[in-house]
């Protein structure tokens, strides 16, 4: 029997989309009126098109500190970035840029993604407090032996927020409400996302 993380599997990965290939569904989608997943209503179509404006935007201009760059580059062993995401997801498009931004620095990682609600066995195994929240991003080794770290679905501080709204919405739309996180995002440039992501990657380097 092949080598697997429960429900992650090679053929899994011999699947799973790169960025580019991630990006160009996206867009074939739109040409049609859809976005991934089965809920293709204005409002999805509508945050799909804001992402696809986000991840270009961060395509551009996300950085990376020197400290990062040293981290991510002293990688030896070949290492697979799985990233749970969806089209629709304003989380995924703020932070999966940056993500991919770190993976070009080091040809040991291979990032690959996967739609959530066609692998809900995968994400399944690795939910945030019960839910199915998205961006995951899962670290593991390329023979799929040993799983190296999780990340998701967001920074901590737009984590708090989002859960603060879900406590008490203040009377605000949902609507109104994602235009305060993601200005938080804009402001905040990534940095406690390379906050965060930097420990998890560093325990990764063989010493």
């Amino acid at each position: 029997m092949e080598p697997h993380l429960g429900s992650i599997t090679r053929d899994l990965i011999n699947h799973a989309m790169t960025y580019q290939a991630y990006r160009e569904l996206i867009d074939k989608l739109l040409a049609e009126n859809k976005t991934t997943g089965q809920n293709h209503s204005e409002a999805y179509l509508d945050y799909t098109r804001m992402n696809v404006q986000r991840m270009n935007r961060w395509d551009k201009t996300a950085k990376v500190s020197e400290t990062m760059r040293e981290v991510v580059e002293a990688i030896t062993e070949d290492q697979i970035w799985l990233v749970i995401t969806e089209a629709w997801c304003g989380d995924a498009a703020q932070n999966i840029p940056y993500i991919i931004k770190l993976a070009e620095l080091n040809p040991h990682i291979q990032v690959r993604l996967i739609l959530r609600d066609e692998h809900p066995e995968v994400m399944d195994e690795y939910l945030t407090q019960g839910t199915r929240s998205i961006p995951k991003v899962i670290g593991m080794t390329a023979d799929l032996t040993c799983e190296l770290f999780t990340w998701g679905p967001r920074p901590p501080s737009a984590h708090e927020q989002v859960m603060e709204y879900k406590r008490d919405s203040k009377g605000l739309s949902y609507k109104e409400f994602s235009g305060t996180l993601h200005l938080w995002y804009a402001r905040n440039k990534n940095q406690e996302l390379e906050s965060e992501l930097l420990p998890l990657i560093q325990s990764t380097v063989i010493q």
